[in-house]
């Protein structure tokens, strides 16, 4: 049935609900405390906040969130920084660990059981729409649009996606869609990807976010798990039956994503790996960066200590505290160090003498005394000995650290601990 007026958002009707228990296994040493979805991203926030402040910003009241792989540290962040929804105004917020509720020895099998195994809960709410979504990309959208198209087509699933060049679509699943962006097929990291009709050289990529009718989503999950063939999984099982047998739509990102005036193209980044985690934070430091963390129209709601400002002190030659081109955080003291291009979240103690470029530090390192670091990540914590070297001797960083391909070094602290300086 497709509805012509409406009274109010469809937001206001609708319930997110944020898939993030998922390791995020290529970030390597950065998820072995935490979850993907609960790394530092940008300065002051996490990876998931961006998906969470979109439901929020978008007029979307009612949000869970499904944990598994370690989730202490994305709870206790959830817990401080989103805790301000209130019942009593038809709001909520549902934190959704595995939790034995279907079995005493069953865990979320798959992104469709995370869903399934909180049927219950979901439904107590009673929202009219499901707004399914991946809790580790860093990008703005205003969901009400893509709700809309949902309504408007009277889709059964309506999926976000991607244009990406069509042979850069060989790592997603994609989307095959007419001229009218019904999904005809969907095929999961092809290696011939089909084209758009309007844009032969681009294709649909999916970005991991489903729009549906909560009574139908239920219905179809609660089939899925009588399934016992299914692999319990949106892009596997759910999307494809869909497909075949109801009528899927594809919305395009572009349609949705929010922009400043400052924004040139819609941005969207899955900093899933070392490499690409280091370059979306070092984007930050430029003049005009693609994504736009000073928009006051789509802010990126986080938790936040109460910490004193950045404090830059020393001025004689060769020990200045200066930083330039940079992102420097509270509660840090940039004490007769030099920074360039570096993103530094707070609490940092960078001592005299000391050269930063393009290292992305997260909260709490300590950087003693005459160290070098090029091109570097630095986990939570680390005490950087005085003197290091980093970024100069490939080879010797490789045995001493983690490096990537392109040759960016990540830091943890048990790896210094290893060194015999």
């Amino acid at each position: 049935m497709v509805e012509t007026t409406r009274p109010q958002p469809l937001a206001r009707d609708a319930m997110a609900y944020v898939l993030a228990g998922g390791r995020g296994s290529r970030l390597k040493e950065l998820t072995d405390r935490r979850a993907k979805p609960a790394v530092y991203f940008g300065g002051k926030t996490r990876i998931i906040d961006f998906a969470l402040s979109n439901a929020l910003n978008s007029g979307i009241r009612r949000l869970g969130v499904a944990t598994q792989y370690k989730a202490h540290s994305l709870i206790r962040h959830l817990q401080r920084g989103w805790n301000f929804l209130r019942p009593e105004r038809n709001e909520s917020f549902d934190i959704l660990p595995a939790s034995q509720r279907v079995s005493e020895t069953q865990w979320y099998e798959g992104t469709a059981d995370a869903v399934y195994q909180n049927i219950d809960i979901i439904e107590s709410y009673n929202p009219e729409y499901m707004v399914v979504l991946a809790g580790d990309h860093i990008y703005k959208m205003d969901y009400e649009l893509m709700l809309r198209q949902h309504v408007d087509a009277g889709a059964d699933v309506t999926v976000g996606c991607l244009e990406v060049p069509r042979m850069e679509a060989t790592g997603f699943g994609v989307m095959h869609v007419d001229a009218r962006d019904n999904i005809m097929s969907f095929v999961e990291k092809p290696a011939d990807p089909p084209g758009i009709p309007d844009k032969p050289d681009h294709a649909l990529a999916s970005m991991g976010i489903y729009v549906f009718r909560t009574k139908f989503l239920m219905d179809l999950l609660r089939q899925d798990a009588a399934d016992p063939n299914s692999s319990r999984d949106f892009g596997k099982d759910i999307i494809p039956q869909i497909v075949k047998g109801g009528k899927a739509v594809a919305h395009r990102f572009a349609e949705s994503c929010v922009r400043s005036s400052q924004e040139a193209a819609p941005y969207w980044r899955d900093v899933g790996t070392v490499d690409a985690y280091w370059e979306a934070n070092i984007d930050l430091t430029d003049v005009t960066p693609e994504l736009d963390l000073y928009d006051r129209d789509w802010p990126i709601w986080t938790y936040a200590e109460l910490k004193p400002p950045a404090k830059f002190v020393h001025d004689e030659e060769g020990r200045r505290g200066e930083a330039i081109s940079s992102l420097v955080s509270g509660d840090c003291i940039v004490s007769g160090a030099s920074l360039r291009r570096s993103l530094i979240f707070t609490g940092a103690r960078i001592n005299s003498y000391s050269r930063l470029e393009e290292v992305v530090m997260l909260p709490d390192c300590v950087v003693g005394r005459n160290a070098l670091l090029k091109r570097a990540v630095l986990d939570h914590g680390v005490r950087i000995p005085e003197g290091l070297v980093v970024g100069e001797d490939p080879e010797l960083d490789a045995k001493r650290f983690r490096v990537t391909e392109k040759g960016i070094c990540l830091i943890t602290q048990p790896m210094i601990d290893r060194l015999e300086i």
